[in-house]
Parts: structure tokens; sequence; C-alpha cells
């Protein structure tokens, strides 16, 4: 029972909005796996500790893998119709105009 309400725990870690958040409820989600004394637990704990930085990015960019899947096959596309394009500069001009967002 304790690992079913850890991993409820941990999804909840994925939907935090800020990143201050989402790095408390972390560390409050790493005490309770040390407490739990559950040696299996523990060492996935240990596991997932290195990827805390992209865990706490996903606070401020909540991309999933179709987002992600979707802007690939964009510009799969846009680089199928660039076959020609004689500089690197233009093609990647006409890939952030497929992609109108915040400018950088």
């Amino acid at each position: 029972m304790t690992v079913y309400v850890m991993k409820d725990e941990l999804k909840q870690l994925w939907r935090q909005s800020p990143e201050k958040d989402a790095r408390t409820a972390w560390q409050a989600w790493w005490d309770m796996a040390a407490a739990s004394g559950i040696a299996p637990l523990v060492r996935f704990a240990k596991n997932l500790a290195p990827y805390l930085h992209g865990i706490v990015a996903s606070a401020s960019w909540h991309l999933n893998t179709s987002i992600l899947e979707g802007i690939n096959n964009r510009i799969k596309v846009i680089k199928r119709v660039a076959y020609g394009y004689r500089d690197e500069p233009y093609f990647f001009l006409k890939i952030r105009a497929a992609f109108p967002g915040i400018p950088r």
C-alpha cells in the first residue's frame, strides 16, 4: 500500500506549476521514500534523483511527447518541402515562421 500511495504522490510532482513547488514536492517525496524503509523504493528514488533537473523543468515547460512529435513531424515536412534551399539560415527562418511563439 505504501508504494501505491508513493506512486500517486510522484505523479503529482509532474503537475506542480512553479519550480519552487516542484522542488518542495520532490524533497517531501524523497523524504517519504527514504523513511519508508522499502529497499526497491529507496533504490528507485536514488535512480530518479539525477533526473531532478528535467522533472523540475517540466513545471515550467509542460511538453509531452505528443507535442514534441508534432513539432518534429512539422520540421520534417518543412525539410522535405525545402529540398533545394541553399543556406541553413533560410531553413531555420522557415522553421521559426512555422512556430510563431514567444521570441527569444
